[in-house]
């Protein structure tokens, strides 16, 4: 573990007093702001024109930097976002780019406002620049904000900012992932904000020191003057809106927005029964060579209209696989926005009044300086999120209206592949480096009354898409073999995950081998979990085909479509790792599904039967895992049901049963759980189908535990356990004794320990 730094806590982003911090600002800044009486005074016709516009404002900024950037990141990906947040860093109003951003752009203003208001000063016509993870703004080195202060009569009145992913910023790894980091310091350098911008201009001496560091230098110096263009565009369009309704009627609109986000979120809040819900997950890996399991664990208490987040027994900071206290909190948002705030306007500042957050120090999602943080967003802020979400959905899954907003995980972690080399299709060989952005395309998870949708994004970037098949070819020396869903890659359940899916290259156009560089998670312990005895999605695969017969089989015009056509030499790759692909190679990656809802032996036999024609499952799985036997095209109703059957009776004679039953629960008047569990009206816990009693008068759960392989969990599950870690990996199934419907179905740790302790502890919530 990392030891901080001594003086590096001066970079520290925490949580602000807003008004000491007005109170700590110098006399010489001047900021505007409005009294209550102001803001209640807005007329509503008036608050919702110019909210409507504020809004605009950021899409404005967003189709700008598009037309600007010349990365497939923004332009493709749409990994970027902004925001505008009044005078003192409050985030008024965010784009639906990368959510996750949200968390982590007012803390780098609040840090600005505390550290840069007396030397050099924020004036009129300035911009910041900051790519420091523990200040703020992004979430790793390569998340690069600039933000600017907006002044309206000497006063500052508002910030705008707009962020986005680097493709490379130095460092010792392709595209700034250090696989084997174990600090900063093999990582890109952590820049805290300076002016890049002064009284207008751009400041060449900053900008060149700032493109010197990459491997790219064109495409990030042009990024950095997209930003700088889309915060322009911001500030215009403020100044307009100002001209024409008056400072203090905008501040005031600015103000109630944020009021209205927090007083909605706890009007929700409050409708829900209090409750506590711990979720536990897992890193596989912390860094090249490492074969250990890596823990992040999230209690989560809502009591009245408050939620509070306490990560306490986290996993000390480990690896590459660490994020700031940034990072931890654009976790959060990644999954309270899309569960919680899906019909409330995304005025982020007052969203975030309606939480807290408990954590330690020097833990994987709270790491202190100098710890590597390259993975950070999308390694353990993303878990971060995948826990929150998990407890949110039982917290929702008790509310007929509410549970519509339940949620399996989706595509666990997003899987990071760069390639870089020498592009010599041109009249001069030039060098390129390419981040894969296919994983954009995860699968959903499933919902209480929906299946998964099959490769429709990823959680925390609404609007993000993948890139353009022949527009990657054109742009760098490979050729796609093959870009497709993968069968049976979503979650099993009553409502099946969303599909993952794959994609094959191998170099075309360069002579020389390109570096590939490797760092993800979620193929030894799932990720993308089920609900309510869903099972998991697939786990994430990377494979290099060595010894390839690639080049003769295009030779004589076949594509190979199938891994077995390319040979036998087929190398797993780690979850990190620094490698190679040479000519006549194939890279293979296979990224991740959404997790199932329900138990599968419950789903609607003519959903298998459409999924099997529409090849979103396999025959081995509509029978192994559905239990549903099809004949010539059809479901046939009475083997079927046979088939249930039996698979009911092999979990009964595989499971250990705690004891002898406790007896039958009246169902009339229970209050729904999740899809198997109820709470009776006299209190405990029961199954929700038969009403057999799950938990013993002193607390104790009674259900049947099964812990087998994982790949009995379907054949989603493509990975294996042992490649990437030395720790017993098991697929873990709870059953209701009497019914033998599955109410918990996970690929955890043998040592996982939540699962079946929580459902014993639990009245007001189903298994974690």
């Amino acid at each position: 573990m990392s030891m901080p730094i001594p003086g590096s806590e001066q970079f520290s982003s925490r949580p602000v007093d807003l008004g000491e911090l007005r109170r700590s600002l110098p006399s010489t800044l001047a900021v505007h702001s409005v009294t209550q009486d102001q803001i209640d005074a807005l007329d509503p016709l008036t608050y919702e024109v110019v909210r409507h516009r504020l809004w605009s404002v950021t899409d404005e900024m967003g189709e700008a930097l598009k037309r600007m950037s010349g990365s497939p990141i923004v332009t493709d990906a749409n990994d970027f976002d902004f925001a505008i947040s009044d005078e003192l860093g409050q985030e008024v109003q965010v784009g639906l780019y990368n959510t996750m951003l949200v968390g982590a752009v007012d803390l780098a203003i609040y840090w600005t406002l505390r550290n840069r208001a007396a030397n050099p000063g924020i004036e009129a016509g300035d911009m910041f620049l900051c790519n420091d993870p523990w200040v703020g703004g992004g979430l790793h080195q390569n998340d690069v904000i600039v933000y600017q202060p907006v002044f309206h009569d000497g006063e500052l009145f508002a910030w705008t900012s707009a962020i986005a992913h680097q493709p490379d910023l130095g460092g010792v790894g392709l595209g700034s992932f250090s696989p084997a980091a174990e600090d900063v310091f093999s990582e890109s350098l952590p820049t805290p904000p300076v002016k890049v911008v002064r009284d207008g201009r751009l400041q060449r001496d900053v900008a060149d020191l700032w493109v010197r560091r990459s491997r790219v230098p064109m495409l990030v110096g042009l990024d950095l003057r997209a930003k700088i263009g889309a915060n322009n565009v911001g500030a215009e369009r403020l100044h307009a809106l100002i001209d024409q309704y008056g400072p203090d009627t905008v501040k005031a609109v600015m103000k109630r927005m944020m009021s209205d986000a927090e007083s909605r979120l706890r009007d929700k809040l409050s409708a829900l029964p209090d409750g506590t819900w711990t979720a536990t997950g897992y890193q596989d890996q912390s860094h090249e060579g490492d074969r250990n399991l890596h823990k992040i664990t999230v209690t989560t208490t809502k009591t009245g209209d408050h939620l509070t987040f306490d990560f306490t027994g986290t996993d000390p900071q480990a690896g590459v696989i660490n994020c700031t206290y940034a990072g931890m909190r654009g976790g959060v948002m990644l999954a309270l926005l899309p569960i919680l705030a899906g019909d409330i306007p995304w005025s982020a500042g007052g969203l975030m009044r309606c939480f807290d957050l408990v954590t330690e120090e020097g833990t994987l999602n709270n790491a202190t300086f100098p710890a590597a943080v390259g993975r950070g967003p999308i390694g353990p802020a993303w878990l971060t999120g995948n826990l929150i979400a998990e407890c949110l959905a039982q917290m929702l899954d008790r509310d007929l209206e509410l549970g519509k907003n339940v949620q399996a995980t989706c595509c666990g972690t997003w899987d990071t592949a760069v390639i870089a080399g020498l592009d010599e299709r041109g009249e001069q060989p030039a060098p390129f480096l390419n981040i894969i952005m296919e994983p954009m395309a995860g699968g959903y998870g499933a919902r209480p009354d929906a299946d998964g949708i099959d490769t429709g994004g990823l959680f925390c970037i609404p609007m993000g898409r993948v890139p353009d098949v022949e527009m990657t070819e054109f742009l760098y020396p490979v050729l796609t073999l093959w870009r497709r869903e993968v069968p049976d890659s979503g979650g099993p359940g009553r409502h099946r995950g969303g599909l993952g899916a794959s994609i094959a290259l191998t170099p075309h156009g360069t002579s020389v081998p390109m570096g590939l560089v490797l760092a993800s998670a979620g193929k030894a312990v799932a990720q993308n979990g089920g609900l309510a005895g869903g099972h998991p999605g697939n786990s994430g695969l990377d494979v290099v085909a060595r010894q390839s017969p690639v080049a003769s089989l295009l030779a004589s015009g076949r594509i190979p479509s199938t891994m077995d056509e390319l040979g036998s030499a087929l190398e797993p790759g780690q979850n990190y790792a620094s490698s190679y692909l040479a000519p006549g190679e194939v890279f293979a990656m296979t990224w991740q599904g959404g997790g199932g809802y329900g138990d599968p032996l419950s789903r609607d036999p003519a959903a298998v039967v459409r999924d099997l024609r529409e090849a979103k499952i396999t025959p081995e799985a509509a029978l192994a895992v559905y239990g549903v036997v099809v004949r010539d095209g059809a479901v046939d109703p009475a083997a079927t049901a046979a088939e249930r059957a039996r698979q009911r009776d092999a979990r009964r004679a595989r499971s250990s049963v705690p004891g002898p039953s406790l007896g039958k629960a009246g169902l009339s008047g229970a209050r729904r759980l999740d899809d198997n569990l109820v709470e009776p009206a006299g209190g405990g816990l029961a199954c929700g189908h038969c009403g057999e009693v799950l938990r013993t008068p002193d607390g104790e759960p009674a259900v049947a535990v099964y812990e087998g392989p994982p790949t009995e969990a379907g054949p989603q599950i493509i990975a294996t356990a042992a490649d990437y870690v030395d720790a017993t990996v098991v697929f873990r199934q709870y059953c209701c004794p009497s019914c033998w419907t599955a109410v918990y179905s996970g690929v955890v740790p043998a040592d996982h320990p939540d699962s079946l302790r929580a459902l014993g502890h639990r009245t007001a919530a189903p298994v974690a």
